[in-house]
């Protein structure tokens, strides 16, 4: 956990394609991480396990090699992109180190292992606001983190009005 002494933690922020992520980071930035703190973000992609398609699943398809080579690459594009984009967003801290991970797994888990195995002093996490509906059926991370990490979470949801693209 934080050292009290000098004030330092490990921040860990879960960011993934989605506004809500970019906006729970920012979100974080103004109101978490301060300047000259010599706190640590942690930025943490979870790449989705690959669906793996065998002839005994009934459904018929087989992947080449290729194809299959062809999903990780696009995976790892699209992992290297998020991870660009979040430390971009974090290009002017001072003195606030930023490190990322990628890691490979089912996003509720693999977030709530990180954070601790690396002893994570905060999550934050951005929250897509689902309905009771979707919720049931895509499961929240969000919700899952704040029930199974043993230390803070933070769910930052975002404002109907915020969009990144606008």
């Amino acid at each position: 956990m934080a050292d009290s002494e000098t004030g330092e933690r490990k921040i860990l922020v879960a960011v993934d394609e989605s506004e809500e992520s970019v906006y729970a980071l920012q979100w974080c930035l103004k109101n978490i991480v301060r300047d000259n703190s010599k706190d640590t973000l942690l930025l943490l992609y979870a790449k989705p396990p690959r669906v793996v398609y065998t002839a005994s699943d009934g459904t018929g398809y087989l992947f080449s090699s290729d194809i299959i080579a062809t999903m990780d690459k696009y995976t790892k594009e699209v992992a290297d992109c998020v991870i660009e984009k979040a430390k971009k967003i974090c290009k002017d801290l001072n003195d606030v180190k930023v490190e990322t991970m990628v890691v490979h797994g089912d996003a509720r888990e693999v977030i709530c292992e990180t954070a601790e195995k690396l002893g994570a002093d905060l999550l934050v996490i951005g929250s897509h606001g689902y309905g009771l509906i979707k919720r049931a059926f895509l499961g929240s991370v969000s919700n899952h983190c704040a029930q199974n990490v043993k230390c803070p979470v933070l769910i930052v949801k975002t404002p109907k009005q915020y969009s990144t693209t606008g």
